[in-house]
């Protein structure tokens, strides 16, 4: 029969072979980075039944003396087991284990591993590897792993690893476990590579109900420097104004619900405490329809979440580090998936909205939660979740039916306590005495009346309406997402310039000559006409053209406003290639500087300064940064800075950060507001930082 497959093999039969390399494929196509390669290796250590995980990095800057060192406390593996399980590749002896619903001996625990593919993730870390295990009472046993031998071997049957056997010496006396050294790293660690693996480390137990058998830390010897002054879930728990535990079970949601004010606002607000039990809903062909998980073999699903408030005068009153907190709840805001007290990566990091949480708040901003407003845990119990299965990438569930129901399940909950939580927050804003701030085109209403003292106004303002009912079309296409939003940014940033010097203009008493210069410059500026907009033509320029350029073009104000510059190209600074349009990018460069001017004279530090250089400490590509010893960000999120028309600067039309954000995008980079530690800045620099980050070329 056609593609039936012989139990016997034929004389001219043929078998699949398969190169040494597959094993690097796999290992770079099934494990997405670093942290998910620990994280693998961590899980085998919880299913090996250990009590502890220790995570070390030495030297991590240095591939070539670098160190990545995992160890735990687990059974160990015989030299049986690591011949016919541990280097078999897509072994099924866990997969049978979680089938027949059998648990580790000593601490009754379901594997989390199932496909037999997590070890492969030790390559992602470095090129030579050790590994030392022992069972209790037995021998060592050592296997050295060299990826780049194995990789160049013919076959596999040629792709020798040595096992060999010693006395125990790293698991002396009674002692036994599993270590990981690795060598020769494949990539450079920088410290905001590190501190987000510190975070990931830390992520892996639920800081509500996690595994108390289970421990998991890491440390860095001589990068102590690196992970200091790290918000800690404990931290940010004694923060959160929001707390809600409760559970979905079939098709019924419930929880306890209650609110706690800051100590400020105690003469204010009241606590208060709610129970909701509801049915669940979700939507379907715009309309809601009845929902029930007990058509799947999901389980209950028991929850918690932290909720918070990120107006900057509630964040002032809950903690002493506000930016400790905010920068906590960027990269760990969300909600995560755990399995019995262990994590299911990657639900809840960064870039994975799979909830869609902040499309939510988009829509309805003040209603709705975003990522970095939440910390949430959903428990699963591992033998009745089998339902939701792990992709084999272990980048999440797979999208079933079972996942995308218990997706809604979740969505169905965070909308009634989104509505009970509403209640507080207005009163809240109502405690705070929340105005409505003031119109945009307020400045145009100022120039009229100055060009009207002046006698002017009427000869001017055909032209002026003319100006005016741009501004407001371009307005309301952007509100209205009809027009791309770098273009009408552009145009109203440079009505906005026009209009500064329009009304300066008209107050000092300037020729009506050079008034009507500047409104036909205004109604100009409306038009989609400008080159810069409509052919940013990219070119092959350097970080450092690019800075050098913007420092000339700020020069004079910088000298005006008794600004010191720190120029950190100067000090060895690291030059980087870039693609992109120069003009569009100096222009982004000078924008951060007039921010950083407006915001140092506010403050008025007695030396004021400004720091510009280059960094590659941030993950993800090299960086233009520029920093000063300003008041820093006083708001809630980098989502909020980059709006349109938002600002905490009197008159400003509140496009600046908007406009740099979209000359990023378009310039294949991002504007990245780094977390207090991760680059390295001069000390003094106490205020705003701000990278311009681009791609690796």
């Amino acid at each position: 029969m056609a593609g039936a497959v012989s139990k016997t093999r034929p004389k001219n039969g043929l078998t699949f072979k398969v190169k040494p390399r597959l094993l690097t494929l796999l290992g770079e196509q099934l494990i997405r980075d670093a942290n998910l390669a620990v994280f693998e290796l961590v899980k085998n250590a919880y299913d090996a039944d250990a009590t502890m995980c220790l995570v070390t990095v030495i030297n991590p800057d240095d591939q070539a003396t670098g160190k990545i060192i995992i160890e735990d406390d687990g059974t160990g593996m015989s030299e049986a087991t690591l011949r016919d399980v541990w280097m078999m590749i897509a072994t099924d002896v866990k997969l049978l284990q979680r089938q027949a619903d059998k648990r580790t001996k000593k601490f009754n625990r379901y594997p989390l591993g199932e496909k037999g593919l997590g070890r492969l993730s030790i390559h992602k870390l470095g090129h030579d590897i050790t590994m030392i295990t022992r069972t209790r009472g037995g021998e060592e046993i050592v296997l050295e792993f060299d990826w780049d031998a194995i990789e160049s071997a013919d076959d596999l049957d040629n792709a020798f690893i040595t096992l060999q056997k010693r006395k125990p010496e790293t698991f002396p006396g009674n002692n036994h476990g599993t270590r990981f050294e690795v060598t020769r790293l494949r990539e450079v660690w920088t410290r905001g590579s590190l501190r987000r693996l510190y975070r990931s480390v830390n992520s892996l137990c639920s800081p509500f109900k996690g595994p108390a058998d289970f421990e998991v830390s890491l440390s860095a010897p001589g990068r102590e420097e690196w992970l200091k002054n790290m918000f800690t879930a404990d931290d940010a728990h004694k923060c959160a104004l929001y707390h809600i535990r409760g559970s979905i079970d079939g098709d019924v949601g419930a929880f306890e619900y209650s609110f706690t004010p800051p100590s400020a606002f105690e003469k204010q607000l009241n606590k208060r405490k709610a129970k909701l039990k509801f049915p669940l809903e979700k939507r379907e062909d715009r309309k809601s329809v009845s929902l029930d998980l007990s058509g799947h073999k999901i389980g209950k699903v028991e929850f918690d979440f932290w909720m918070f408030d990120r107006d900057p005068s509630v964040l002032k009153a809950v903690t002493g580090d506000v930016k400790g907190l905010k920068s906590y709840l960027d990269e760990n805001g969300g909600i995560r998936i755990y399995r019995d007290g262990i994590r299911v990566y990657d639900f809840g990091e960064p870039g994975n909205d799979w909830l869609n949480l902040d499309l939510r708040r988009v829509n309805t901003p003040t209603a709705r939660t975003s990522n970095n407003q939440i910390l949430g845990a959903l428990r699963l119990d591992a033998t009745a979740s089998d339902d939701l299965r792990e992709k084999t990438n272990r980048e999440g569930f797979i999208e079933n039916p079972a996942f995308e129901d218990f997706r809604d399940a979740v969505i169905a909950v965070l909308t009634q306590v989104e509505a009970e939580k509403g209640k507080d927050q207005k009163r809240i804003r109502e405690a705070l005495g929340k105005g409505t701030g003031k119109k945009v085109f307020e400045k145009l209403s100022e120039v009229r009346e100055v060009l009207e003292q002046k006698g002017v106004l009427a000869e001017v303002e055909p032209v002026l309406k003319a100006a005016e009912k741009e501004l407001e079309m371009y307005r309301d296409q952007l509100l209205h997402a009809a027009v791309p939003g770098l273009t009408i940014g552009m145009m109203l940033h440079g009505a906005e310039k026009i209009l500064d010097e329009l009304r300066a203009a008209a107050a000092h008493d300037a020729k009506p000559e050079r008034i009507k210069t500047l409104v036909d410059q205004l109604y100009r500026a409306m038009r989609p006409v400008t080159n810069l907009l409509k052919n940013p033509t990219p070119a092959k320029t350097t970080a450092s053209a690019l800075i050098k350029e913007a420092i000339f073009s700020a020069e004079i104000r910088l000298k005006r406003h008794k600004i010191s510059l720190l120029n950190g190209m100067e000090d060895g600074a690291k030059d980087f290639p870039v693609q992109g349009s120069k003009q569009m990018l100096v222009a982004s460069i000078t924008n951060l500087i007039d921010n950083s001017i407006h915001w140092l004279e506010s403050k008025n530090p007695k030396q004021k300064l400004l720091y510009i250089a280059t960094t590659r400490d941030l993950e993800g590509g090299p960086a233009i940064v520029v920093g000063d010893n300003g008041p820093g960000f006083g708001d809630d999120r980098p989502e909020d800075l980059v709006e349109p028309f938002f600002s905490r600067r009197v008159g400003s039309m509140g496009l600046g950060l908007y406009i740099v954000n979209e000359v990023m995008t378009v310039n294949r980079g991002r504007l990245v507001f780094p977390d207090d530690g991760d680059i390295d800045v001069p000390d003094e620099i106490t205020g705003a930082v701000v990278a311009l980050q681009f791609d690796e070329q």
